[in-house]
């Protein structure tokens, strides 16, 4: 799952100027193997597909000139935080297919809040003038965010719905974790 997501991030149906792109549901593997598995798993299997999106984008993260504490920032929030909370799709794996789709929407929301976070800070010198830069970063990655959000939802509702993938899909365990 993680190979198929890190596959999935290489197709791109919109890529922004700095960074961030609307992919082919490219967070879904992973969001599901939370889902399947639970949260543990899940931040486990997220993590390494952070490391997986970093060793992809490490050469263009390094070609923008960013400070070595604002290159770190970078890693720190719009890697290895943003995909990793993608991990937690399965916190409301329980509740079935409608639990699974806040799940999945919570993660989403918390990746962008990482990329936003990033953006106020460490990018806040690409604000057109007249904006400030908590404004800007929220308007740029809401941008891809919200679609490559509904894309997934809509990925995982299919997917969850559809008699013939949603055994696959069924919760392994049910003990808490």
């Amino acid at each position: 799952m993680i190979s198929l997501s890190a596959a999935l991030s290489m197709v791109k149906v919109i890529e922004m100027p700095l960074g961030g792109s609307v992919t082919l549901l490219s967070m879904l593997p992973v969001c599901m193997l939370s889902i399947m598995y639970g949260c543990k798993h899940g931040l486990l299997c997220a993590f390494l597909f952070a490391l997986s999106q970093l060793a992809v984008n490490i050469g263009q993260l390094a070609g923008w000139g960013l400070t070595p504490a604002a290159l770190a920032g970078c890693i720190v929030f719009d890697y290895l935080a943003a995909f990793t909370v993608l991990g937690l799709s399965g916190i409301f794996r329980t509740k079935g297919a409608p639990g699974c789709i806040a799940g999945i929407s919570l993660a989403s929301l918390m990746c962008l809040a990482n990329h936003v976070v990033s953006g106020s800070i460490f990018f806040a010198a690409f604000a057109p003038e007249g904006w400030n830069a908590l404004g800007y970063s929220l308007c740029y990655n809401l941008a891809y965010m919200l679609p490559e959000c509904i894309f997934t939802t809509a990925g995982a509702a299919f997917l969850l719905k559809n008699k013939h993938t949603s055994r696959l899909f069924r919760v392994i365990s049910t003990t808490q974790e």
